[in-house]
């Protein structure tokens, strides 16, 4: 692995407190700190987000491989994160089997966040499942307002998500001001392939959902997910039918 890149020496410009608009000095900062960490390796990224944000340095995971990548680094790299995932009450069970592989292998805290409204409280306040009709009200009900509440606190928040699954993540940075949830947000594996994931999460036994293996390339929520349809596209099973291929969490301001 290449030598770490050297933080800046000149003290960071301050995040700005809830409500106020980021200065100009500070997005001239993130963008000056992506820019540098584009030749960065993920876990010389990850030893960065740690040492400058630590401890109010968050990560959410959906358990997705480069999740389950990031988690498995995360002891070494970045001991301190607070680690969540939005239990919306949909997910799998195969994926909370994982989480539960995943944080007795490495030691891990992962936070189930869970919305207001279990599941049979919500769909009995819409008459009914709000994923068959609404889906976009659904994950921002089950997934957006939750973060937004995990957030408090918070100065900057960690995704896996890479620039080469859709067209919508082509443009991440690696490090951003997302809006929608007033953090600092980094994406250490923006520049990663799906090749070059599953090639390190093999070689270095990384506990991954058995779902990918049954045709599954995405997996979210089991009502929204479908496997593969045979066209290529990592997220062509979410949502199938529908022009609909995010949640919400990295769209709209979320550091894109």
């Amino acid at each position: 692995m290449s030598a770490a890149p050297q933080l800046i020496d000149s003290p960071n410009p301050a995040p700005p407190v809830p409500g106020e608009t980021p200065s100009d000095a500070f997005l001239a900062d993130l963008a000056a700190e992506s820019q540098r960490l584009e030749s960065a390796t993920p876990d010389e990224i990850l030893a960065w987000a740690h040492e400058r944000y630590a401890p109010s340095l968050a990560m959410g995971t959906a358990f997705g491989p480069e999740g389950c990548l990031l988690l498995s680094l995360l002891p070494k790299l970045a001991p301190s994160t607070y680690v969540f995932n939005l239990e919306t009450g949909y997910q799998f069970q195969q994926t909370l089997d994982l989480r539960d592989r995943i944080c007795e292998k490495y030691g891990l805290e992962i936070d189930m966040l869970e919305p207001e409204l279990s599941v049979p409280e919500y769909e009995a306040l819409h008459g009914g499942p709000l994923y068959k009709t609404d889906p976009d009200r659904c994950c921002h009900d089950r997934k957006i307002k939750v973060l937004q509440r995990a957030a408090v606190g918070r100065t900057a928040w960690m995704s896996g998500i890479r620039r080469d699954q859709s067209p919508v993540r082509a443009k991440q940075p690696i490090v951003a001001w997302d809006r929608k949830f007033h953090l600092v947000k980094i994406s250490p594996l923006a520049n990663a392939t799906k090749q070059g994931v599953w090639t390190r999460l093999l070689k270095e036994g990384v506990p991954y959902n058995p779902l990918h293996d049954e045709g599954y390339p995405s997996v979210g929520c089991w009502p929204c997910t479908q496997k593969a349809d045979g066209s290529g596209d990592e997220r062509a099973g979410r949502w199938a039918g529908n022009a609909k291929t995010e949640c919400g969490l990295h769209t709209d301001g979320g550091g894109i």
